[in-house]
C-alpha cells in the first residue's frame, strides 16, 4: 500500500483557473512523479467559489464546523479524483470567505494593509484543514506537506492547539517557494490579525509561543512563513543553491536577497539537518526524447504564427476591459508594423524574449538606473538598435502597475521593444518555442520554471547566476550567466554578457549552446526519489 501524503496549497495547476505562479506547476506535476516511487499525493485547497464548478465529478463530503474568528463557520468539503493520477484525490473547501475577489485566487491588498484579505483567507484554510483531518472528513496522511506562507498557520495549530495535537504524530514538511512573500500581519488590534483569527488561542498564548510566531523584525506582528519554518519537522527549498542563499541575511543595497529576516531560524534548522534543497522539475514529452539537432532560427511562417498569438492574447485581454488601454494600443500598433514586415518576408535578425511577473524580484535589474541616467532596459534597447538594427525584444508580463508604466513608456519610445502587459499560456509557449535568447535577470530566483521551459524548446537563456538559475544554466555551455556584488556590477555584467552572447549568435558556438540547452533534463520523475528519501522518510 502506498504511503499517503497530503499537500496543502493555495494553487494547483491540475485545475483550470487555479494557477497563478510556479507553485501551481509543482502541485500539478508532483503527484504523478511521486506515484512512481510508491507515494500517493492528495491535495487540499480552497475552491475560491469557482473551482468546484470546473471539477471533474466532485463528490459532496458534507460540512465541517470550524472555529475561526470567534465564530463557528460551516465549511463545505468536496473531493474529486486527480485528473492525471489514479488513486490520488483533490479536496476542495467551500466558504464565502475564500471568494473575496470573484474568480481569482489572491487579493491585491493595499500598501497600508498588505496581505490583509489573503492572510485571513489562508489562516481560515489552515483551521479548516486541521478540523477536516481530526474529524476524519479527510483521511489522516502519513505526511503533511505545507506549501509557502499560505499554509504556515497549520504548523502553528498543530503545535499549539490541544484539539489538533494528534497531527503531531505525523511528519510535517514545509516547502518555501518564495521567501520574500511571508504574509505578515499584526498580532492583534486589527480585523486581519492573529487575535482576530484565533481569539481563544491568543488569550492563552505563552510568551515562548509568541516568540516562535512573531516576526523578528516586527515583534508586534505574526509571520506565517516563520510559523512554517520553526514549527515544521523539515524545511524544503526549491533548489540547492537557494537553500544556501537563504541562510545568509539579505543585502538589498548590494543586490543580494537571502533570508529576508528569517535567516537565523533557517540557520538553526539547518544546523539540525532539517533544511533540504531539492530542485523543481519540468515535464517533458519523453525523458529519452533528445533532439537530433537544435531548432532553426525563426522563419517567416513561424514569425506570423507568433504575431497571431500576440494578437489573440491582446484581443482576449480586452474582454475584461471597458476601454482599450494605452499599453495595449501601443502593442497593437507595434504588432501591425511587424505584420507588414512579415508580409514583406522580413523577420527579426535576433529575437530576444522574456516571460515573467512584473515584480522587483524579476525586473529590478532592468529598471536599475546607470550612471548615464538611463535604465538598463533602455540602454539595452539603444545598444541593440546599433548592433542589430532589426532585432526585437518581446517582453510578456503582468504585475506591479508602476513597473508596467515604465515599460509602456519604453515600448512607445523604441520600436525594437514589444511590451505585452498580461499573461497568456499559448503566447508564452510561442515565445519559448520561437525566441533566440531568453532573458531572466532575476535578482533572486528560488527555482524558476521559465528558464527550463525555454531550454526545453531549444532557446538558450541569459540568467543571473543565483538560486535555481545557477543550478540549471551552465555559463557558456547550456546558456549564459552573469554575476556581480552590487546592483551596478550586476547591471554592467548583464549588459556585457548579453553583448557577448549576441556576438557569438552568428558563429559556430550558438548551435552547440542551443543543442546543449535543449538536451537538458530536469525531469520530475528523477527528482521524485529525492523527495521520498530526503523529505518523507523520518530521520
Amino acid at each position: 500500500m502506498k504511503q499517503r501524503i497530503l499537500m496543502v496549497a493555495a494553487e494547483n495547476g491540475a485545475l483550470a483557473g487555479a494557477k497563478v505562479g510556479g507553485m501551481a506547476d509543482v502541485i500539478r506535476d508532483l503527484p504523478d512523479a511521486l506515484a512512481g516511487v510508491d507515494l500517493c499525493v492528495d491535495v487540499i485547497m480552497p475552491s475560491y467559489g469557482f473551482l468546484t464548478a470546473v471539477a471533474n465529478q466532485p463528490q459532496d463530503l458534507g460540512e465541517l464546523t470550524v472555529a475561526f474568528g470567534g465564530r463557528l463557520e460551516r465549511v463545505h468539503v468536496f473531493s474529486m479524483p486527480h485528473p492525471q493520477v489514479p488513486e490520488a484525490m483533490i479536496y476542495l473547501l467551500e466558504h464565502a470567505l475564500w471568494q473575496s475577489v470573484p474568480g481569482q485566487i489572491y487579493s491585491q491588498g493595499s500598501a497600508e494593509r498588505p496581505f490583509a484579505d489573503d492572510a485571513t483567507k489562508f489562516a481560515f484554510l489552515c483551521a479548516s484543514v486541521a478540523t477536516a483531518l481530526v474529524t476524519g472528513r479527510v483521511p489522516m496522511p502519513a505526511v503533511l506537506h505545507l506549501h509557502d506562507w499560505h499554509a504556515g498557520c497549520l504548523a502553528m495549530l498543530r503545535a499549539f492547539v490541544p484539539e489538533f495535537s494528534v497531527l503531531k504524530e505525523i511528519e510535517c514538511v514545509f516547502s518555501i517557494h518564495n521567501l520574500a512573500l511571508q504574509g505578515i500581519r499584526p498580532l492583534s488590534q486589527d480585523s486581519s490579525s492573529f487575535a482576530a483569527w484565533f481569539p481563544e488561542l491568543f488569550a492563552f498564548l505563552t510568551q515562548g509561543q509568541k516568540q516562535l510566531i512573531t516576526d523578528p523584525r516586527y515583534p508586534h506582528c505574526v509571520n506565517p512563513m516563520r510559523m512554517g519554518i520553526v514549527l515544521s519537522d523539515k524545511v524544503h527549498l526549491v533548489s540547492p543553491s537557494y537553500a544556501k542563499e537563504v541562510l545568509q541575511p539579505s543585502k538589498p543595497e548590494a543586490g543580494f536577497f537571502g533570508g529576508e529576516g528569517l535567516e537565523h531560524d533557517l540557520q538553526l534548522k539547518a544546523n539540525d539537518g532539517k533544511v533540504v534543497g531539492i530542485l523543481n522539475g519540468c515535464v517533458y514529452s519523453s525523458v529519452s526524447d533528445l533532439p537530433a539537432k537544435p531548432p532553426a532560427r525563426i522563419q517567416v511562417p513561424e514569425f506570423k504564427q507568433l504575431l497571431s498569438a500576440v494578437e489573440t492574447a491582446l484581443v482576449q485581454w480586452q474582454g475584461h476591459q471597458a476601454q482599450v488601454s494605452g499599453v495595449d494600443m501601443i502593442a497593437f500598433a507595434r504588432t501591425q508594423a511587424h505584420w507588414r514586415q512579415a508580409m514583406a518576408e522580413q523577420v527579426p535578425s535576433l529575437l530576444l524574449t522574456s516571460v515573467g511577473r512584473l515584480t522587483d524580484q524579476k525586473v529590478l535589474l532592468l529598471r536599475h538606473q546607470l550612471s548615464t541616467g538611463l535604465s538598463v532596459l533602455e540602454t539595452l534597447l539603444k545598444a541593440l538598435k546599433q548592433i542589430k538594427p532589426t532585432a526585437l525584444l518581446i517582453l510578456l508580463g503582468s504585475g506591479d502597475a508602476s513597473i508596467a508604466k515604465s515599460f509602456q513608456v519604453l515600448g512607445a519610445k523604441y520600436d525594437n521593444l514589444l511590451f505585452l502587459q498580461g499573461y497568456n499560456e499559448a503566447l508564452s509557449e510561442a515565445l519559448y518555442q520561437h525566441g533566440d535568447l531568453f532573458l531572466m535577470p532575476s535578482s533572486f530566483e528560488p527555482c524558476g520554471i521559465s528558464q527550463m521551459l525555454a531550454m526545453r524548446a531549444g532557446q538558450p537563456c541569459l540568467v543571473h547566476g543565483v538560486g535555481g538559475l545557477k543550478d540549471t544554466v551552465e555559463d557558456g555551455v547550456t546558456g549564459f550567466a552573469f554575476n556581480g556584488n552590487s546592483l551596478d556590477e550586476q547591471a554592467e555584467a548583464f549588459l556585457q554578457r548579453l553583448m557577448q552572447a549576441i556576438a557569438c549568435f552568428e558563429g559556430e558556438t550558438w548551435p552547440k549552446v542551443r543543442a546543449a540547452a535543449m538536451a537538458q533534463r530536469f525531469d520530475w520523475h528523477s527528482i521524485a526519489e529525492q523527495y521520498r528519501q530526503q523529505l518523507y522518510c523520518k530521520v
